[in-house]
Parts: C-alpha cells; sequence; structure tokens
C-alpha cells in the first residue's frame, strides 16, 4: 500500500445520496464497505465528518441566529452523522471510535491527541466531530487539523466530483480535469478545493490532499493502491 495512515473528510451531503435531506443508509453502507477494505489491508484511517445534510452554521444568519450559535448546531449535526456512521461501520465489523471536540461522554470520546492516535495504531477507525469545537472554523479545518495532528500521510477529500477541474463540472460541460496541481495554482486560480484556512494549514504542513469521488464504489481502494485517482494537490 502506498499510505499508512489516512484523513477522509466526508461532507454531510455525501451522506445525503439519494436523498433530499437526512441520511441515506445505503450511502453509509457503501462508505464501510469501501472502508473495511482498506482497514483490513492493514491502513489507519481517520474520518471527520461535516453535517450539510442536516445543518450549516453560515445557514443561522438567515434565521436570525448568531454565526457561532450557528456554528455549535452544526457542530451537534456533525455528531448525529458521526453516530450514524460509526452504527454502520459497526455493522460490517469495523471497529470504531466516535472521538468528539467538544465533551459528551455519553456519546463520544473526548479529544485527546496521544489516544486517537493509539486507537489508529490498533487498528480502529477514528470518526472525528464537532469539528474543532470552535466557531468560525469550518469541518475543512477540522479535517486540516486533525490529519496535521495524527501525522497523516495524506487528507482525502471525497466528493460528488472525480477531482478538481477548472469550473463546476456539473455546472459546466466544457470543464477540464487536473490530474496534479500546486497549493501555489490553487490559490492563483481560485479554485475551490477548501477552505482558505484549511487550505493554507495543509500547505504549511506539507499535507498532500487528493479530492475523489468518494461516492464512486472502489475508488478508495484503488487511490490507496496507488492508481492515479482523483486530483493531488501537493507542493
Amino acid at each position: 500500500m502506498k499510505y499508512k495512515r489516512i484523513l477522509l473528510k466526508l461532507s454531510g451531503e455525501a451522506l445525503l445520496g439519494e436523498k433530499d435531506f437526512g441520511i441515506d443508509p445505503k450511502q453509509i453502507e457503501q462508505y464501510a464497505r469501501d472502508v473495511k477494505a482498506i482497514v483490513d489491508k492493514g491502513i489507519e484511517v481517520a474520518i471527520v465528518i461535516g453535517a450539510g445534510n442536516i445543518f450549516r452554521g453560515i445557514q443561522a444568519e438567515e434565521t436570525g441566529i448568531d454565526r457561532a450559535s450557528g456554528d455549535y448546531m452544526g457542530m451537534l449535526g456533525t455528531v448525529m452523522n458521526g453516530v450514524a456512521l460509526q452504527s454502520g461501520f459497526e455493522n460490517v465489523g469495523i471497529n470504531t471510535r466516535l472521538v468528539s471536540a467538544i465533551e459528551m461522554k455519553e456519546i463520544a470520546e473526548s479529544y485527546i491527541r496521544r489516544r486517537a492516535i493509539r486507537h489508529l495504531e490498533k487498528g480502529r477507525v477514528v470518526i472525528f466531530v464537532a469539528g474543532t469545537g470552535s466557531p468560525y472554523f469550518t469541518t475543512d479545518s477540522a479535517a486540516a487539523l486533525r490529519a496535521s495532528e495524527i501525522g497523516a500521510d495524506l487528507l482525502l477529500k471525497g466528493t460528488r466530483v472525480n477531482g478538481i477541474y477548472t469550473a463546476d463540472p456539473e455546472k459546466d460541460k466544457t470543464a477540464t480535469k487536473f490530474e496534479d496541481i500546486s497549493f501555489e495554482d490553487v490559490i492563483a486560480k481560485r479554485l475551490p478545493v477548501m477552505d482558505m484556512t484549511a487550505f493554507t494549514m495543509c500547505q504549511e504542513n506539507n499535507m498532500p490532499i487528493i479530492v475523489f469521488n468518494m461516492n464512486e464504489e472502489g475508488s478508495l481502494q484503488k487511490l490507496i493502491a496507488g492508481e492515479k485517482i482523483g486530483t493531488l494537490v501537493a507542493n
């Protein structure tokens, strides 16, 4: 295997599957099978999950809720998604630990870096929820932070498209895909890979990013085996 320890960032929208709202159990089942295939080969896997299928903090402004309160609501949404992922993963025989940036001991462990790393070393999939635990930071930032803290070899961003394009391929049929691109070029071209805080953190910590289509079954296994999948962003 090309990589030993990875962090997989999944958006909340990824859990929608074919639904308009909430969680599609078929989508979780597919993710569970894909993750189990690489865990069985000795890959250490951590996951950061978003909450866009339930609530985005930035949406709170439309309802009169202040941004900080809205972000905390979004963090709670990630916990709901994390519990769903944990249940789906354990249904296929994956040992997991749900780790929260906000203390809620009846549901999840509180985040302690060395403990999280030990779980990974023991072959458990660690699901990080509640973002960074602070408002004004996205789950992309949480993914960049946790990937750096646990010493991941790679940050994988699972999306609905198979890489980074010159434009949104779902809207612009003339958009072309980048096979490889540097951090500097992403910034210069203003490509929406991640929010700038997360992106800069990856650049400063020399954390390569691969953007790929997680909804294509088997793509995660191919990527970990070294096949050219998605778009690589690196220094």
